[in-house]
Formats: C-alpha cells, sequence, structure tokens
C-alpha cells in the first residue's frame, strides 16, 4: 500500500532561503509521491507557497524574533497535533524551530544536531559541515539514513501560470514588450550595488520598459531610479510579496543583488543576473540555467567576506562593478532567450 502519511517541513523563513528549501520538498516527492508535504510559512512568505509544485498547504507560524514565545509555540503544536504529521524536517539548526513539532508529538523529527536539542529531534543527521552549499544541507535531510548525495539536486521551481502573469500586466497598465526587472534591496548593505539609476536609463536608451521590484524598503530607491530613467521605468515596489513574484516572472531578464527576489526569479524560471560582491555564488548564486553571475573584474582580497556592512576596500567588491557591464551582460541574455 502506498505510504500516505503527511510529511511537515520546517524551513528557513528569509525569502530566498524559503525559495531554496524548495529543492527538498522535490527530493520528498520524488521519494514519496503520495505523502502530502505541508510548510511552516510566515505571513510574508505565504503567497510563495501557491506557486510551488508539491506542496499541498502552508501553514502560518509568525513568532516574533528574539522571544521563544511559549503560548504561540504551544497553539501551532496544537495545530500540528491535529493534522497528523508522521514526519517532520526541521531545516534550521535552532532550538526554537524545533519545539512546536516536539511538543504536538510528531512521531520522527529529523534536523541536523545543533544547539542541543536531544529530545526535540529523534532522527539526528550528521556531518552538516561536509555539506557546503544551502542546498546541499537541506536536500540532504530529506533522503534515506546513510544515503549518498546525488551529483546535483533538483532545483527549486515556483510555477506562475501564464494567464496570470498577462492580467497582472494588464491590470498594472503593462504592455507586453521585454521589459528589465530590477530589485535594488537586499538584507544588508553591502551586498547592495548603487548603480541602478544608471543602468536604468541606459536600459531606456536601448528601448526597454524597467521595472523596479521590492518591498517598502526599496521606495526611495525605486523614486531615484524613476526620476533618473523616466516614464519609461515603473515603481512597482510595495508590501504584497505577490506583485514581486508576478514581476519577475512577467519580466524578460531579471537584475538583483544576492536577495530573496533573485532567488524568486531563477525559481521562476526567468533568466536571472545576481550581482555578486561580498557574498559568495558558489554558495548563493540563482539556481536555474538560464541564470548568470556577475562580479566585478578588480581584484579584492577581503572578498567573499559575507559582511553586511562594508568595513573595508570602500565596498569596491560593488563599487567596481560598472552599469555598463550588467546592461551588456543583460544585452545578451535578451539576444539569446528570443533566439530560443
Amino acid at each position: 500500500m502506498a505510504d500516505t502519511r503527511p510529511i511537515l517541513i520546517v524551513p528557513y523563513m528569509w525569502i530566498g532561503d524559503f525559495v531554496r528549501g524548495h529543492s527538498v520538498v522535490r527530493v520528498l516527492k520524488a521519494r514519496w509521491p503520495n505523502r502530502p508535504v505541508d510548510l511552516l510559512v510566515t505571513s510574508l512568505c505565504a503567497p510563495l507557497v501557491d506557486y510551488m509544485p508539491g506542496v499541498r498547504a502552508g501553514i502560518v507560524w509568525d513568532l516574533p524574533r528574539g522571544r521563544l514565545a511559549l503560548a504561540r509555540q504551544w497553539a501551532l503544536a496544537s495545530r500540528l497535533r491535529a493534522a497528523n504529521y508522521a514526519t517532520v524536517l526541521v531545516l534550521p539548526r535552532t532550538w526554537k524551530s524545533a519545539l512546536a513539532p516536539a511538543l504536538a508529538g510528531i512521531p520522527e523529527r529529523v534536523g541536523f544536531v545543533g544547539e542541543a536539542r536531544f529530545g526535540l529531534i529523534n532522527r539526528w543527521r550528521w556531518g552538516e559541515k561536509r555539506l557546503p552549499r544551502f542546498i546541499d544541507k537541506n536536500a540532504a535531510l530529506a533522503l534515506p539514513d546513510g544515503a549518498p548525495l546525488p551529483p546535483e539536486w533538483p532545483v527549486p521551481q515556483l510555477v506562475v501560470a501564464a494567464g496570470e502573469r498577462s492580467a497582472w500586466r494588464q491590470a498594472n497598465g503593462l504592455g507586453e514588450g521585454p521589459a528589465i526587472a530590477i530589485a535594488p534591496g537586499s538584507v544588508g548593505s553591502s551586498k547592495r550595488w548603487t548603480y541602478y539609476a544608471e543602468a536604468a536609463k541606459l536600459f531606456v536608451a536601448h528601448g526597454l520598459d524597467v521595472w523596479v521590484v521590492g518591498g517598502p524598503a526599496e521606495k526611495s530607491m525605486a523614486a531615484e531610479i524613476v526620476a533618473a530613467g523616466g516614464p519609461r521605468v515603473r515603481d512597482l515596489t510595495g508590501d504584497d510579496l505577490r506583485n514581486g513574484i508576478l514581476a519577475v516572472a512577467s519580466a524578460s531578464v531579471a537584475i538583483s543583488n544576492d536577495s530573496g527576489l533573485m532567488h524568486i526569479a531563477a525559481a521562476v524560471g526567468t533568466p536571472t543576473m545576481g550581482i555578486f560582491g561580498p557574498t559568495s555564488p558558489y554558495h548563493w548564486a540563482p539556481l536555474n540555467g538560464l541564470a548568470a553571475t556577475i562580479q566585478t573584474r578588480t581584484v579584492v582580497p577581503c572578498q567573499p567576506c559575507h559582511r553586511p556592512v562594508c568595513t573595508m576596500n570602500d565596498h569596491r567588491c560593488m563599487r567596481d562593478i560598472p552599469a555598463i557591464d550588467v546592461v551588456d551582460a543583460a544585452a545578451r541574455v535578451l539576444a539569446e532567450t528570443s533566439t530560443h
């Protein structure tokens, strides 16, 4: 008889990490095609679940940062207990992330060793340090005990219907011509490339529309980019992540810092260019065959530093990437994709 016991995944809740966690879903569904898979999710990330193949449902779980919030943990445990999950994969190595599944009595609780979670995790996985990339660490939890790692993992996927993309364009008064989506934001100022306004002007000069996407924190940057580029540049930033998903899904090319929107764009299959400075493309590059990374050609000894704020070399790892290099690379991507 086919195994139909439901599985729960506790993912990382940063947008990019949440998207990359879809590889875990794909590994699980290949292993157990008849077992439903659900995700814990924050209100911010909840729209992503609607576009994730293989996910039955998302369970919204908003916990305050820096607090255990025992009352909310108990309430969540009650919800999980009622759903009769047989297995939970806890991707973060934190005590807090494993508490509610343990309180719910989920029989099989899988996770890497971390933060003395004795009793909270009962199926330990070892060897995390031998898995350098984030995708390796996550997806390995979905394999049977002792199984060898595959040569490559299935990449994250988000599926947006063509009709929804067309309806979104129409609702926002956007034409059907080619457009460049640019995402100037990121968590940590050191990851932000600062020449998007100049790049927008160059794209407009090439006859392209430009869409600025991001959250409320990017409003001021979007205003500067729109002012520099003129009426063919649209500010599409806002507080609804679904709008950002549809924007990058509808664009001809997406250009982004190392951020959540970069990973969303790659997962929906849009040709994606990630601009990297302080972080490592080996660990965090967008994962699809139409993705590329751009780095400075200057030798910067402290790169990658993985620091949220530059404390050395005057941010040269990002400052020495000229706008024309990014625009030329995007033009090549547009030319290549238009011939396929």
